[in-house]
């Protein structure tokens, strides 16, 4: 069985409510476990039995939540010897235009090394119904990928 992690962090509760519905979209794919974490829960480990990724985040002052980035302070150097190459997706809950957090979200992953596999979700403002829908798209996505061996 393949693994799917989805690790965020929110404090307003808006990108909560975006990880529910990633988790959603991802546990339609048969073969495909799906695991919910805050990052403050998660650790090296998480990434080391996880086939991809899918990292959530709320825009903070322009960049990456601290929540966030936190969990690639600490997991970071233990990770770095086994090269993890995992196949990964971003959601982030904006209040401007989530540029800034998913450009230092994206330098973070290079340092991996992992592999973008689908364009970000970038929801502004309230979640609407469109947004959860888009997440629960990215969430089946990365789940639909991996049960077929795409990546």
């Amino acid at each position: 069985m393949k693994r799917l992690c989805v690790i965020y962090h929110s404090q307003s509760g808006s990108t909560a409510q975006l990880a529910q519905a990633i988790t959603k979209g991802a546990s339609l794919e048969e073969g495909v476990e799906v695991v919910l974490l805050r990052a403050i829960e998660a650790s090296t480990d998480d990434l080391l039995g996880a086939d991809a990724v899918i990292f959530g985040s709320p825009e903070n002052f322009g960049y990456l939540s601290g929540g966030l980035k936190d969990f690639f302070d600490r997991s970071f150097y233990p990770a770095l010897p086994h090269q993890l190459n995992l196949p990964y997706g971003v959601f982030i809950s904006a209040g401007n235009d989530g540029s800034g957090a998913l450009r230092q979200l994206e330098r973070i992953l290079k340092g991996y090394p992992m592999k973008a596999v689908a364009d970000a979700v970038i929801v502004k403002g309230l979640p609407s119904e469109d947004d959860l829908k888009a997440c629960e798209t990215l969430g089946a996505t990365l789940a639909a990928g991996l049960a077929f061996g795409i990546f």
